[in-house]
């Protein structure tokens, strides 16, 4: 199956404008200097966290030009937040500084957040974030790029930002407009009540590239019956990717194609941020116009950059170095195993290839 577009909708890009904009709060983010409860923890590092700034950081570092657009405190956390976003190369011009309102924060333990001994707390209610609204942005500077990128996490911050996010999903009429892509993201303790998550579903209906967990689905939306039950509830996106952890991930476009990649062998160093790296990769290669199986496959490597560095944020492979892993045959690459430092290899040649394959 090949994917025509979106990497180019309309005539020849504007060499000026973003590449991609993405919107969506980010927080300064306390991680323990030891692990153990945050009751017990005595120092803690500072770091950023947050979805589509994650998103902006990994496509900037991977040669795009990526803008973050958001609202932050008129505090020290904020400046934290845009020096620390922008020095990824990041174009944080469109980021709005609030006098009334703080910076969001939180905290959490150092383990696996996968597990039930995992803690965070999170200090972001009533945020500048959350007073994001179509009267406090600029909806046109939003759709400057090839492709505006959103979350089902913005969605649930307050009313305002859902409205938000429901008029950047309206095409404006006689105007050009990006291509919409939205990850569901869905976060279960920013939902009241499970029912309130169901948004998300009709948010994604509006959005012509739309990336959900499979387990997200049903949990969100109610959804069982695996990936083509997904597709069947969500036939309105002209692209719909359905990830399936370490199993892989499906992407369905608008006539009815169904293309399948397997997931390398990662050796997971830390299960952070692999989601996001994952919809950077494969906006990267949507961006250079690539077929459903290559874009498949560059969001899964960048998503084992993430997942073998211990940090939320990991360096892409340089474009040459995935280029040849993503051109392996299929048997080659379900022998692929990555671990630790594969990023690395600046001149990738047969004999790097050999090091990241298992037999």
């Amino acid at each position: 199956m090949t994917v025509t577009g979106p990497a180019a909708p309309h005539s020849a890009p504007d060499v000026s404008a973003p590449d991609v904009v993405a919107l969506g709060e980010s927080m300064v983010t306390f991680v323990p200097s030891v692990p153990g409860r945050l009751a017990d923890v005595p120092s803690f590092e500072r770091g950023i966290g947050g979805a589509e700034s994650n998103l902006a950081c990994v496509l900037a570092a991977g040669g795009h030009r990526a803008r973050w657009v958001s609202r932050v405190g008129a505090d020290g956390f904020g400046d934290h937040l845009v020096e620390a976003i922008g020095a990824y190369g990041v174009d944080v011009s469109g980021v709005r500084r609030d006098p009334a309102r703080p910076t969001g924060i939180y905290f959490r333990t150092a383990g696996d957040r996968a597990t039930d001994a995992h803690e965070v707390a999170y200090y972001r209610a009533g945020s500048a974030a959350s007073a994001m609204s179509p009267a406090t942005m600029d909806l046109d500077a939003l759709r400057a790029g090839r492709i505006l990128h959103l979350s089902g996490i913005t969605a649930a911050l307050s009313d305002d930002c859902l409205g938000l996010l429901r008029a950047l999903m309206e095409a404006p009429g006689g105007v050009k407009s990006p291509l919409v892509s939205f990850d569901v993201n869905h976060r279960p303790g920013l939902w009241r009540t499970p029912e309130d998550a169901r948004v998300l579903l009709d948010l994604a209906r509006h959005a012509g590239l739309v990336f959900v967990g499979e387990d997200e689905a049903e949990d969100a939306f109610g959804i069982t019956g695996g990936p083509d039950a997904v597709r069947a509830a969500l036939p309105e996106p002209e692209l719909l990717v359905v990830k399936r952890g370490a199993d892989g991930a499906i992407a369905y476009d608008r006539d009815g194609g169904r293309h399948f990649e397997p997931a390398p062998r990662v050796d997971v160093a830390a299960a952070v941020g692999a989601g996001d790296a994952f919809a950077a990769g494969f906006l990267s290669a949507t961006l250079r116009g690539l077929p459903a199986a290559d874009r498949l496959r560059h969001g899964h490597l960048w998503a084992a950059a993430a997942l073998t560095v211990p940090g939320d944020l990991a360096e892409p492979p340089s474009r040459a170095h995935a280029d040849r892993l993503v051109a392996l045959d299929a048997a080659a690459w379900e022998t692929l195993h990555l671990g630790p430092g594969w990023t690395v290899t600046d001149a990738f040649d047969d004999r790097a290839a050999e090091e990241v394959r298992t037999p």
